[in-house]
């Protein structure tokens, strides 16, 4: 029960993460513009990887 919890929320951060990566990208944009990088990637990398290992 308490895996089928863990791997629903996981699967809910990472299709959130997602979803924010998609809203940001403006705002990413002028951030990469001004030189800096944010860090969308790495978040949704880690996200998918621990839903997967919890699969």
């Amino acid at each position: 029960m308490i895996d089928t919890a863990y791997r629903a929320t996981l699967l809910a951060l990472y299709q959130f993460s997602i979803m924010l990566g998609i809203l940001l990208l403006p705002v990413a944009l002028a951030v990469r513009r001004a030189g800096l990088q944010m860090p969308m990637d790495r978040v949704i990398e880690r996200l998918g990887t621990a839903y997967e290992n919890a699969a």
